[in-house]
């Protein structure tokens, strides 16, 4: 059962007025992302092939990751009523995709991949909490506050399953660390930059991956705070098996904070975004 429903927003309280129009390409784009999950539940079913369990608790997840990208389709369309979710979606399913023919995980184990799902929720829960703080306009508010405890509750999920993997498969501190932080770099890559071409540029504008990641992570980003960045380290650390709240974290959420905000106005300065 899913824990909450879409229809129980507060739509009726949606103010055109108090939009962002700088936020809404970054949200179309989160839409698809969000709701392409189902193939990413087929992928983790196939590695985990073997795990019944674990493979419930992945069915169960897409579910719910799909609803949040149903529900920020939902809200984008009203932010910008030209805008067509489905369709969207489906060109974005058309132009990327994910190798779905693997019987193993191509992190190399699935503590790593279970790992790899960690930073993903990490991200996710981070920007959603962000965006729940920065955001004005009311549903768009409430509905961020939702998907980020969700992607929270997503964290505990995978980290919980991969404690589990670490007993068997004893990988090393530093192993975890350097999986995580691979995972973290690829968050420029072409998944992100596709969505964003696929909501909100024409077909016959040819893709171009710079022009689009800079013109998504500018968006993503700008809303970001210390204070996020400060509980993204914390959860590095723990996936890592690092202890948190500590000196050696003080000094790691020192340089992510100037190497974000650094990236931040680099995107910036490439997409053309005050």
């Amino acid at each position: 059962m899913k824990h909450w429903q879409i229809d129980q927003l507060p739509w009726d309280e949606f103010d055109p007025s108090r939009v962002d129009p700088q936020l809404v390409p970054a949200i179309k784009a989160a839409a698809v992302v969000e709701r392409n999950s189902v193939d990413y539940a087929l992928y983790l079913n196939n590695v985990f092939h073997d795990d019944p369990d674990f493979k419930q608790a992945a069915d169960h997840w897409a579910v719910e990751e799909i609803q949040h990208g149903d529900a920020l389709g939902r809200w984008a369309m009203l932010a910008d009523p030209e805008w067509d979710y489905q369709a969207a979606f489906q060109r974005y399913r058309e132009f990327y995709h994910i190798p779905l023919e693997v019987e193993e995980s191509v992190r190399g184990s699935r503590t790593g991949e279970l790992i790899a799902r960690c930073m993903v929720e990490t991200g996710t829960s981070s920007f959603y909490s962000a965006l729940a703080d920065a955001a004005e306009e009311p549903v768009l508010k409430a509905l961020c506050k939702q998907i980020a405890a969700d992607e929270f509750r997503h964290f505990k999920l995978f980290y919980d399953h991969m404690h589990r993997y670490l007993e068997r498969e004893r990988i090393s501190t530093w192993q975890r660390a350097r999986i995580a932080l691979g995972r973290v770099t690829e968050s420029e890559d072409d998944e992100l930059a596709s969505a964003y071409y696929t909501t909100n540029e024409p077909p016959s504008l040819p893709y171009d991956h710079n022009r689009c990641i800079a013109a998504y992570m500018s968006r993503a980003m700008k809303n970001y705070q210390p204070r996020h960045l400060r509980r993204v380290t914390s959860m590095v650390f723990k996936t890592i098996g690092l202890t948190p709240h500590s000196k050696v974290q003080d000094l790691a959420f020192f340089v992510t904070e100037k190497l974000f905000f650094s990236r931040q106005r680099k995107f910036a300065r490439e997409a053309g975004i005050s």
